[in-house]
């Protein structure tokens, strides 16, 4: 357990707002992507890897940061991550071309990647108590999943009223004020065990997933059967396969595969999986809609998120307390089921459509939808995990995510291109979202559907709780 010098709210006020942080950036740059195209001679595929740069080393990486913070400590670790994370933000703010961009974005998600599991780490680490966690969890999931939609509406902000170097500059103040305010607030802790990190697995696993996805937004320029998409593709699924076979063979692995055989984590995971392809693809192809399609300034464009940011971090906030009353499986079948609904609505969106008529209401109950679904799916890809694998098990639920989003972008951005038109497009990739989010709500379906009493101890007497917020099911 954590041994605390500072209050308990300080420690979680530090990790949640670097984890706000971290997902902030990974949609804040959605809005400026026009102004950095024009500046930087940007090409479409180009503001892709914008995104995707960040992305895909974030999701190789996670797993190897959480194991990370349980091996070196999560003090160190988190400190680290955030130091990288914001000196990457203001080389990202100086970029000259968009290769320097590119870069800076791909080792600011090496940063993220070493930060944000360890936030999670700190929290299931420091609130023992059943009841305490699952709130300080709800903390964490509503900022997690306001960040997104928030990033959205900052982006905006900074790029109308500044200038699209912002949306990166803006992360170093912040991340200097975090870096002095861990340094007062929390202190080390780290598993009993003292696992080797498994680089190999890291490394195949980001090398894997960036082929992959580059092979999939190369077809805006070959087509899927040349030689150089296939041999690509072929690359992605190579180094993919040699990370299962290291993962079976090394001491220390990185996923021990044997983690899956848990119906909680492999559902939560899978549902991580369909949530990122959802969110990636909202916030890209909306903010190109309603600035390239409908003519919004970067300024409106961001406003016009403000609704799903407000209804996301409302709902997550109440899903803390619903959770504990309907469960963890119907809170995941309604959660992302209302959040389609939303995402099939925006599917039949036009050029020239009015803003409170047609996009409004989506997203304010897509963000509904999606409030709802961060709280349960934290507490089934944490229910049940050893202290010693916290870190793991935060980075792989980070990880799913981040990949379904890269690669769920990847897979709209090559079905809207080859629409007959731009609007006709983007309403192909809200379907994609939308039945996504159906996909996990059957997936959630998989969840053990009874839960079993939880035994902690309070004021040292043992208590039976008959209503379990931790366990994956109900």
């Amino acid at each position: 357990m954590l041994k605390r010098s500072a209050p308990t709210w300080l420690v979680l006020a530090v990790c949640c707002a670097a984890q706000f942080m971290v997902v902030l950036d990974v949609s804040i740059v959605n809005v400026a992507l026009p102004k950095m195209r024009s500046a930087l001679d940007l090409t479409a595929s180009g503001q892709q890897w914008v995104i995707n740069a960040y992305t895909l080393t974030f999701a190789g990486f996670l797993l190897l940061g959480g194991r990370a913070a349980d091996l070196f400590g999560r003090r160190r670790v988190f400190m680290t991550g955030l130091a990288l994370f914001t000196v990457c933000s203001l080389l990202g703010g100086l970029a000259r071309n968009g290769a320097e961009l590119i870069t800076a974005r791909a080792l600011q998600g090496v940063g993220g990647a070493i930060l944000a599991p360890a936030t999670l780490s700190l929290i299931t680490t420091t609130f023992a108590d059943p009841v305490a966690r699952r709130r300080a969890l709800g903390a964490w999931s509503a900022t997690a999943a306001s960040g997104a939609a928030a990033g959205v509406l900052a982006g905006g902000i900074l790029t109308d009223l500044l200038d699209w170097r912002w949306v990166l500059f803006v992360n170093v103040p912040i991340g200097v004020a975090l870096l002095a305010a861990a340094a007062m607030s929390l202190t080390e802790s780290r598993a009993d065990t003292r696992p080797t990190l498994d680089i190999a697995g890291a490394v195949t696993v980001t090398g894997g997933l960036a082929l992959l996805v580059y092979g999939i937004v190369s077809t805006d320029t070959h087509s899927w059967g040349s030689r150089t998409t296939v041999l690509t593709l072929l690359g992605g699924a190579a180094l993919l396969a040699a990370f299962v076979v290291i993962e079976t063979r090394v001491a220390h692995p990185l996923v021990p595969l044997p983690v899956f055989r848990r119906r909680s984590i492999a559902a939560a995971n899978g549902i991580a999986v369909t949530i990122g392809a959802a969110l990636f693809g909202l916030f890209f192809f909306l903010s190109l809609f309603l600035q390239q399609v409908n003519g919004y300034s970067p300024l409106r464009a961001g406003l016009a998120f403000l609704p799903a940011a407000l209804s996301t971090m409302t709902a997550a906030l109440a899903g803390t307390r619903l959770v504990a009353r309907i469960g963890v499986r119907r809170q995941l079948l309604l959660g992302p089921l209302l959040a389609a609904s939303g995402l099939f609505w925006l599917s039949q969106l036009s050029a020239g459509d009015g803003y409170f008529a047609h996009v409004f209401g989506a997203l304010v109950l897509t963000g509904v939808g999606m409030g709802l679904s961060f709280v349960p799916m934290t507490i089934a890809a944490t229910a049940d995990v050893p202290v010693h694998e916290a870190g793991l098990a935060s980075g792989l639920i980070n990880t799913t995510r981040q990949v379904g989003g890269a690669v769920g972008l990847a897979v709209m951005a090559t079905v809207a291109t080859g629409a007959a038109s731009a609007a006709a497009g983007y309403d192909r990739a809200f379907t994609i979202c939308a039945v996504a989010m159906v996909t996990g709500a059957a997936l959630a379906l998989v969840l053990p559907g009874k839960p079993r009493p939880e035994r902690h101890i309070i004021s040292g007497e043992e208590i039976a709780e008959p209503i379990v917020v931790v366990e994956a099911g109900r």
